[in-house]
């Protein structure tokens, strides 16, 4: 399944209901059995979705939405693991990933197959895709390769370790940056003070949230703020002129992707709290 949203202007949103921002920006139904769940967004027409093997294999194929003869001519791909553990086939190689996994697979790669090594267990895999015009290798990265960032305080409620997958200091790719935040025990807050990064869009998916839990995503201009409630294995699409941060009533984890005009994880514009409304 491949639903397509379109970007949606900054003025406009000011205006939405709740009912709209979660139409136009919320994500759900991700990780069925058997089943891809994708969103193709034209804001920097990222694709991010589920894939979750439990009886059979699912391979990712082209629509006439991204108009190509396969999933990844023109495109590069992300892959995360938040299940257990599966294999992902590229051209008939297998890459095992386990719980909190990733893999990047260049632009040109033409079968992807997902699996799981046990059906009463299923993978979930999370995937991010960008445009690409090059290719780079295809690498896997398991979190004791990925480049950590520890940042936050317990003072702030933002004590949290940033896990940086696909990004220069890991690995080489087009535009795709991708990576996974954790939260420390205590810790609900997520990039606060927050910021916005006109260059760059970016996709959260919130995870490791118990049944009764929820995040207040929050997203706007800094003074036309709003949130999306989002509970567990939920995505939430945040345009490049929306900050994005997010409060829980308990801790959880999250994974970030990211598409734009470049990779500079640091370029962004921070907003002070006092300049927020």
């Amino acid at each position: 399944m491949l639903d397509v949203r379109y970007a949606s202007s900054n003025k406009d949103a000011k205006s939405y209901d709740t009912a709209r921002l979660r139409e136009e920006y919320h994500i759900d139904g991700l990780f069925k059995k058997d089943d891809i769940r994708l969103v193709y967004s034209h804001f920097d027409r990222i694709i991010a979705g589920s894939v979750c093997p439990a009886e059979r294999e699912l391979k990712l194929e082209a629509g006439k939405e991204i108009g190509a003869e396969y999933f990844l001519e023109r495109r590069e791909l992300g892959v995360i693991n938040i299940g257990e553990k599966g294999i992902v086939s590229l051209d008939g190689k297998d890459y095992e990933l386990g719980a909190r996994d990733g893999l990047y697979v260049g632009k040109g790669t033409k079968d992807i197959v997902f699996k799981s090594i046990d059906k009463s267990k299923p993978a979930k895999f999370y995937i991010n895709s960008a445009p690409a015009h090059k290719t780079f290798p295809t690498v896997k990265i398991n979190i004791k390769e990925a480049n950590p960032v520890t940042l936050g305080s317990k003072e702030e409620l933002n004590e949290r370790t940033i896990y940086q997958y696909i990004h220069p200091n890991v690995c080489e790719s087009c535009q795709l940056l991708m990576g996974m935040t954790m939260l420390k025990e205590g810790s609900v807050w997520n990039t606060m003070p927050c910021h916005t990064h006109d260059r760059r869009m970016e996709v959260y998916i919130y995870f490791d949230m118990a049944d009764d839990a929820l995040v207040f995503h929050m997203m706007g201009e800094p003074q036309e703020t709003r949130h999306i409630i989002m509970r567990n294995e939920e995505a939430v699409i945040s345009p490049s002129w929306s900050i994005h941060s997010g409060v829980g009533t308990q801790k959880y984890t999250f994974i970030w992707g990211m598409v734009g005009e470049n990779q500079a994880f640091d370029d962004m514009d921070h907003i002070d709290n006092k300049d927020l409304f």
